[in-house]
């Protein structure tokens, strides 16, 4: 009885020192322009009630990414200025993400379809060709099986459709964080206490190698999380993460042209991909090596030449001009 008074008292103190600390927490102070481009111009819309951030870049089709969890628009910071020399290139930070509002409710795919249709038709977008990581790759899938209008085509990177908990698959770090935040109290307690040591770490999961993570994008990222609220939209959003695996009851309804990209050292299993592939009526798949689930920090290059070679095929971008033969 002695140690189990000790153990609820310890606990006990644990949930009320992290909430002082998130209470001491100072709120972090938006970037002007992202640091991987200072003379981009960030611009911030609302869509359903909820301001979000975007920026738009480049000329040509309209090309729309799309995120994962507990990342932002950066996350594609390698790929947007290759892509913007042949697109009209637009990135958004999620809600509850970024530096978007972080809204109440329940963080479902649901809850980011609607997002996603909501943010075409502020912005008014048509002939959308839509791309997008992980949880940013389903949902483009989720729009296009409704029948929207205004997509042209999708592009599904490592498409986070598995679980019930695939994150867990990141590393071991991730495991025990997710594990975690499944449980009441302690969940909220371990989000309250977290680190750059500890979230440092579960993004390297989504990489190869560490070195694939911007010193900046890591920085930011923690900063983000910094933000009032924010630790409870990813709380909500990971208690969540089991309702992916059930997007695959709409995939036979997807009539859109669809390129799904793996990294050969995705979080999904083979038999996963497989699934994936065959429920889409009109998809087709590639493999990248040496890439994760953070494919366009990993392999960047790769993930440009996948989506203009699918562009081109599409003939939504005109194929690559040939030099011609100097006269004689």
């Amino acid at each position: 009885m002695t140690a189990l008074l000790w153990i609820g008292l310890i606990l006990g103190s644990l949930v009320v020192v992290s909430m002082v600390i998130e209470a001491l927490r100072p709120a972090p102070v938006p970037p002007v322009a992202p640091a991987w481009d200072p003379s981009l111009t960030i611009r911030f819309v609302d869509v359903n009630g909820c301001r979000v951030r975007y920026i738009g870049t480049g000329t040509g089709p309209t090309l729309v990414l799309f995120h994962t969890l507990r990342t932002q628009l950066d996350v594609f910071q390698k790929v947007i200025p290759e892509l913007a020399r042949d697109f009209t290139v637009y990135a958004v930070d999620y809600p509850g993400h970024g530096w978007s509002d972080i809204p109440g409710g329940d963080y479902t795919p649901e809850f980011f379809t609607r997002f996603t249709t909501g943010f075409l038709d502020a912005l008014d977008l048509n002939d959308v060709l839509m791309a997008g990581v992980s949880i940013g790759a389903v949902v483009p899938l989720l729009v296009a099986a409704e029948g929207n209008p205004r997509i042209r085509a999708v592009v599904a990177i490592n498409p986070y459709d598995y679980g019930p908990r695939g994150a867990d698959r990141a590393n071991l770090v991730a495991k025990v964080l997710f594990t975690a935040a499944a449980l009441p109290v302690i969940g909220e307690t371990v989000m309250r206490l977290r680190n750059r040591l500890v979230e440092g770490r579960i993004l390297e999961g989504g990489v190869i190698t560490p070195a694939a993570l911007p010193p900046a994008f890591r920085e930011e990222v923690f900063r983000v999380g910094e933000r009032p609220g924010h630790y409870q939209a990813f709380l909500n959003l990971i208690r969540h993460m089991p309702l992916w695996s059930g997007v695959h009851r709409v995939y036979g309804q997807v009539q859109v042209p669809v390129l799904l990209i793996y990294g050969d050292h995705d979080w999904s299993r083979p038999a996963e991909r497989d699934a994936t592939l065959r429920e889409i009526p009109a998809a087709r798949r590639v493999v990248v090596e040496h890439g994760s689930d953070f494919l366009t920090l990993d392999q960047p290059v790769a993930v440009v030449e996948q989506l203009r070679a699918f562009a081109r095929d599409l003939h939504i971008l005109s194929p690559p001009r040939t030099a011609r033969s100097p006269a004689t």
